[in-house]
């Protein structure tokens, strides 16, 4: 893959989230999903967030995504402040400055892997160019050969190389992938992390990853740990050993 063209100074931070809470219901039935969170993600990392099912990460992610608004606090992302924004705003920066990777791939099944991927182009008025870059993209995580395919005709592990490749298809600054192997096995699994980890050494794009396993924080810059909507105090240092 080819670095990516003017990176912002890593001096800069990615990611900024300063008290943010995050409830749902009200009187009794008042439940706090994300509780005073407080972070800063440094431009070019590779974050994780480990945790369970219900503690929170995917809603964090959500919030850095701006595809969900915190009940308080503030989310600043690639230096714009998401609470200025109003939703046609924030769809238009999600499209130019973030790639989203999902569990559940989310391809379009009428469309091969080469229109799908074209489609972020297309609808940000890239017709020109859509094809070329798509192809791009495509050869990027090694799929060129599956681009007339469709997504019933491609394996787990192609289809969420063909999101990636989508993701990748308007060079985002920040790609947020949420539990991008969750439904890989071993060996697909591997091969999912492995170009994530060379995106972000060869492009030093800033990769938010969420997961509940382990084994795939290896090589991450931070990992932290979620538990009930609340950051644990404990974060695992970046040498840490992982076995399996």
């Amino acid at each position: 893959m080819s670095p990516h063209a003017d990176v912002p100074s890593t001096d800069m931070p990615a990611v900024v989230l300063e008290g943010i809470s995050r409830r749902v219901g009200s009187g009794d039935g008042r439940r706090d999903i994300l509780a005073d969170i407080n972070l800063s993600f440094p431009r070019g990392s590779f974050i994780s967030v480990i945790g369970p099912s219900g503690s929170g990460k995917t809603t964090l992610m959500g919030i850095i995504a701006g595809l969900d608004r915190p009940t308080s606090g503030r989310v600043q992302v690639l230096g714009t402040e998401l609470g200025l924004l109003d939703e046609d705003q924030l769809a238009a920066f999600r499209g130019s400055s973030i790639g989203f990777v999902f569990q559940d791939f989310h391809l379009i099944p009428t469309l091969t892997a080469l229109e799908n991927v074209q489609v972020p182009l297309e609808l940000n008025g890239r017709m020109r160019d859509a094809r070329q870059r798509a192809l791009e993209s495509l050869d990027g995580v090694g799929l060129v050969n599956v681009q007339k395919s469709y997504p019933a005709q491609m394996s787990g592990g192609e289809k969420q190389r063909v999101a990636i490749a989508r993701a990748l298809t308007l060079d985002p600054d920040l790609i947020l992938a949420d539990e991008p192997t969750g439904n890989l096995d071993r060996k697909n699994s591997d091969g999912i992390m492995e170009i994530l980890r060379q995106i972000h050494r060869d492009a030093n794009r800033t990769i938010v990853l969420v997961t509940h396993d382990m084994t795939r924080t290896t090589g991450s810059d931070r990992v932290l740990v979620m538990d009930d909507g609340r950051i644990s105090p404990l974060e695992v240092p970046i040498d840490t050993e992982i076995e399996g």
